[in-house]
């Protein structure tokens, strides 16, 4: 996994290597193995390497025999072995043994469509110098990010949003809309950003650049059909879901150096452990994280996994203090607002990993996506049944049941919990049910916005722009299938792929990947009727049917407990840290102008005070703070080569 970056002129004029070297640089936590450059009429291109495939002659920006094509490649493709070979025997030459030729060689003969016969992780961009033509594109989840912004008649990119920044004519600004859906979605949806006038590659996209010209193309959509699973048996399915992830596994463990493995204590990631088991002959090490609040803890299940599947293992602990001194560090990866503060022990995890010698973990990220593991989907369908007969005294009854850690939730009467949990007949007619609850509840975090904010947003309305964005045949799919698209093509990759994911374990040049977003999972989830993924309330059901033989008895019949870590106590446990205190307080809140400051200031009072309670406080205080340092890290006080700090009082810099 690496880090890319790049400016590409709509006339003959150069790229600049010393704008390119200084674009690189800010992502060089991406590639700390090695760097380039290529600079050329109408283009520049910029590398940073992590090496992981063919260490000795895979230095990039690549080009093939005539030099006609350059690339700067971010990411896998997992079955480069085989296309490789099918080139071969198609009487192409190949200098390396990476999979970045591979690609120039695959665009070489299928032109754009190249990216349909890949299957990995990926964000890259190809110069094609004889059409004069830039061509960028992302793998089909979006387990890589990639960016671009325009400047006059040229197209800026990189893997990062700051490399763009780094460009003088890249004005710093925040994008308020963009703020509007963090604060509703936890993230931005495609092509926006947090920051005016940088836009982000969606998914399953690649984009053209020609003449000054940009054109946007989707190669790849999710589609659910549970008609094509139709005459295939239970046992079939779970079957061809054994194989299939099997191959995802082995091809994944393909590296030149040593790969590891994340294990939680979950279902998910013991699965792909056991199955890492199968197919690999050295002992694996796997790693975790565990926590001092006991009700987030998974060590017991951590254990259980461990000593049945017999790896060497670390684990790294978590308290709050941990939380409160890394999370401006966190923030300057993930380069937008985060609503809670899990990404911050993942950060911490992908540092242990880092610092145990290993670049590579294969993680069990996708499976509740794929297969229906959350509890939004369980959610969804019980408030489904119980708005179908919204009187029912009884129905009300398994929502309490689902949340039974939730004592504020426990003593609400039923009327409160209808509304609250859009349990009502009218709600049946959004095409955004499943997540109603989910989106209201974040979205009463605006209150803490400001006059001049809500006044500069008018009557925009994010879930209006959102279904502008929804597939024709959506209306069409069942409620728990519409369900699993939101997570997937949204929550998935603009959260969950990144902020937890790629920019915190890339910011220690950890490369994770993930098995079941092979897209042949992800489309054989898709064909799979709801009923297989979720029996009554029995979660990921075929998951436990296929694989339920290779794990311990504790972790297949655990009740699934979501990915949590510290919130708002964090700031204020112990010893509440400077910047906390400088950045939330009235006066800098007040000159900021994005947040109410007298709102601010009540809610830093209530936790001050041992006041706050609820997940609602958490998400405020979490979302303010962060904006508040994004605000300073990326708009005040950025700097070419580097970021100054101001008064956050801990380093910033690329580790």
């Amino acid at each position: 996994m690496c880090g890319i970056a790049g400016v590409c002129h709509s006339d003959d004029a150069k790229g600049d290597p010393r704008l390119l070297r200084k674009m690189i640089s800010l992502v060089r936590h991406r590639g700390p193995d090695d760097s380039g450059v290529y600079s050329d009429h109408g283009i520049g291109l910029a590398h940073a390497r992590l090496s992981i495939i063919d260490l000795s002659t895979g230095q990039q920006p690549m080009h093939n025999e005539d030099r006609s094509l350059w690339i700067t490649f971010n990411g896998e493709i997992f079955n480069y072995v085989e296309l490789r070979q099918e080139l071969l025997q198609s009487g192409h030459r190949f200098a390396t043994q990476s999979d970045t030729e591979v690609i120039l060689h695959l665009y070489e003969e299928e032109g754009e469509d190249c990216v349909r016969m890949m299957n990995g992780q990926w964000g890259f961009a190809l110069w094609d110098s004889r059409q004069r033509k830039l061509f960028l594109s992302r793998d089909r989840l979006g387990v890589r990010p990639l960016f671009y912004a325009s400047v006059g008649n040229d197209l800026v990119f990189g893997s990062e949003i700051k490399s763009i920044l780094a460009h003088p004519g890249v004005p710093r600004e925040l994008d308020l809309v963009g703020l509007d859906q963090v604060f509703t979605f936890w993230c931005t949806v495609p092509p926006r950003t947090i920051f005016r006038g940088i836009h982000e590659l969606p998914p399953g996209h690649s984009l053209t650049f020609k003449d000054g010209e940009l054109t946007l193309h989707r190669y790849w959509q999710l589609d659910f059909d549970a008609s094509a699973g139709n005459g295939t048996s239970e046992q079939e399915h779970a079957e061809r879901l054994q194989d299939l992830l099997l191959d995802a596994t082995r091809i994944r463990l393909r590296s030149d150096v040593p790969v590891g493995a994340y294990l939680s204590g979950g279902l998910d990631s013991t699965i792909i452990t056991a199955l890492i088991n199968r197919v690999s002959t050295t002992s694996l090490r796997t790693f975790s994280i565990g926590f001092s609040a006991k009700e987030l803890d998974e060590s017991t299940f951590q254990r259980e996994a461990i000593a049945f599947l017999n790896t060497a293992h670390s684990q790294i602990s978590c308290d709050y203090p941990d939380i409160a001194r890394t999370f401006p560090e966190v923030i300057w990866h993930t380069e937008k607002p985060v609503i809670r503060a899990a990404p911050v022990p993942m950060f911490l995890l992908s540092k242990l990993v880092w610092d145990a010698g290993f670049k590579v973990v294969l993680t069990g990220e996708g499976a509740d996506e794929v297969f229906g593991g959350y509890d939004i989907y369980k959610e969804a369908k019980i408030r489904r049944f119980w708005a179908e007969q919204p009187e029912s005294k009884h129905r009300s009854r398994l929502l309490r049941r689902l949340y039974p850690y939730q004592s504020k939730l426990q003593q609400q009467s039923d009327v409160y919990l209808q509304s609250f949990f859009r349990a009502r007949p009218e709600d049946l007619e959004s095409p955004f049910f499943s997540h109603l609850p989910r989106w209201d509840l974040t979205s009463r975090l605006k209150v803490f916005f400001s006059e001049d904010v809500r006044t500069a947003l008018g009557d925009y309305d994010c879930q209006l722009e959102l279904a502008s964005c929804l597939p024709p045949t959506f209306s069409r799919w069942d409620g728990f299938s519409q369900a699993q698209y939101l997570e997937t093509t949204f929550l998935l990759p603009g959260y969950i792929l990144s902020s937890q994911g790629d920019r915190v374990g890339m910011a220690h040049s950890v490369e994770a990947r993930h098995p079941f977003l092979d897209y042949r999972i992800v489309e054989l989830g898709a064909r799979m009727p709801p009923h297989l993924k979720m029996k009554v309330l029995n979660e990921k059901y075929i998951l436990k049917r296929a694989f339920g033989h290779l794990l311990p008895p504790a972790v297949l019949n655990r009740p699934k407990q979501p990915y949590r870590a510290p919130d708002g106590k964090s700031f204020f446990a112990r010893t509440t840290p400077e910047y906390v205190h400088e950045l939330l307080s009235p006066e800098t809140v007040k000159a900021d102008g994005v947040f109410d400051f007298a709102s601010v200031n009540r809610l830093v009072d209530k936790f001050k005070t041992g006041r706050a309670i609820g997940v609602k406080d958490d998400m405020a205080l979490v979302g303010i703070l962060s904006t508040q340092i994004l605000l300073r890290q990326f708009i005040e006080e950025f700097e070419l080569g580097g970021l100054s700090c101001g008064k956050l009082t801990m380093s910033c810099a690329a580790s």
